[in-house]
């Protein structure tokens, strides 16, 4: 089946789960309606990936993800098949452009095509293309504002492979970024006056890779990826400790090290954390006109670390708190309410995906 990076135009197709792929594992989220504009978690689980199955964002491995995804679908026991998928960021190109208004589909598609020859570093026929009307154009009455997204068809290719090994279909196909800032904004809302003119910057902090995104309105004002990430910490036990990666990384997340660890290499970790959020804060800052920011967002597997929020707080003179995608939704009966604490933040980008099935 072929799929166009509808990274903007998911179809509404009940039901719908949000399947996150990413370096350390998969993720899948299912959700359903729950009256206007309210939804219910109905199921979440998560699947590690072996080292090196999927790397940068590439899909290395198509057998080992797809086994993850076949046993995450099994352990979440939900029956949909359809799944919207993510892509990573750095592999799509995003551009702006200003159109006449009142072109047909066709003719939008015309124009699309001969604009982004001019930035695709690629030919035409190795990518996937697509586009969503933005809406009317600032300053230009007679013209629209349209959002261009494109990226090489083997990375989309490889995605649709996974899933479709492992039995689901593929329907939509979103930008990661943009998964997590649709998950964000609800959580946004929920802030003192809907979060009108608030800065808010969103640290996602992944594996090897720290996502950062700083939003206001519902729009992203400044957007970058530092390579920092949770597998410094598991680096450090290995050495420390002379574990295998896979074990280090079990024994980081129950806990169960010798004395000494919390001091030795927690407190070093969060401390450069809090140092490459306050850096990522001065590089907004000198980048942009922008001078402040309201709230800091921390999200990925490390946010939930004790003490994390406490020392970006500290650090960084902002209020801080760790986000879960789920605030304010009803849970379905069999959600384990302390796993699902634990685990919120790193479900951001699967709810976003989720959150798909809902769009006109």
């Amino acid at each position: 089946m072929a799929i166009d990076l509808g990274s903007l135009l998911g179809k509404k197709n009940p039901p719908l789960i949000g399947l996150d792929i990413s370096t350390s594992g998969v993720k899948l989220v299912e959700l359903s309606e729950a009256g206007k504009n309210e939804y219910r978690l109905e199921r979440f689980a998560s699947e590690p990936l072996p080292r090196g199955s999927v790397v940068d964002g590439n899909i290395e491995n198509i057998e080992q993800v797809s086994e993850a995804v076949r046993r995450v679908w099994k352990k979440s026991g939900t029956r949909a098949k359809h799944v919207a998928l993510g892509m990573p960021p750095a592999s799509v190109i995003t551009k702006k452009i200003i159109l006449p208004a009142g072109l047909s589909e066709d003719q939008l598609e015309v124009q699309v095509e001969s604009e982004a020859n001019q930035y695709i570093p690629f030919a035409l026929d190795e990518v996937s293309l697509d586009f969503c009307v933005i809406g009317p154009a600032q300053n230009s009455p007679d013209d629209v504002e349209v959002l261009i997204a494109a990226t090489r068809k083997e990375k989309v290719e490889d995605r649709v492979a996974v899933a479709e090994a492992a039995g689901l279909k593929p329907l939509v196909m979103d930008i990661e970024s943009y998964a997590a800032r649709a998950a964000i904004d609800r959580i946004t809302a929920q802030l003192p006056k809907g979060g009108q003119g608030q800065i808010v910057a969103l640290f996602q902090i992944g594996a090897q890779v720290t996502h950062v995104s700083v939003l206001q309105d519902g729009q992203t004002i400044y957007e970058r990826e530092q390579p920092f990430g949770g597998n410094q910490l598991t680096q450090d036990i290995v050495r420390a400790y002379g574990l295998s990666f896979e074990d280090a990384e079990a024994k980081k997340r129950s806990g169960d090290l010798p004395e000494g660890y919390e001091r030795d290499m927690v407190e070093p970790f969060l401390e450069n954390v809090a140092l490459e959020v306050t850096r990522a804060i001065q590089f907004f800052f000198t980048s942009t006109p922008y001078t402040h920011i309201d709230q800091i967002f921390l999200a990925g597997g490390c946010a939930v670390t004790p003490g994390l929020v406490e020392i970006v707080a500290e650090r960084a003179k902002i209020s801080t708190s760790v986000v879960s995608p789920f605030k304010g939704m009803q849970l379905a009966s069999g959600i384990r309410e302390k796993q699902l604490r634990a685990e919120a933040p790193s479900y951001l980008v699967a709810c976003g995906l989720a959150m798909r099935r809902f769009e006109e």
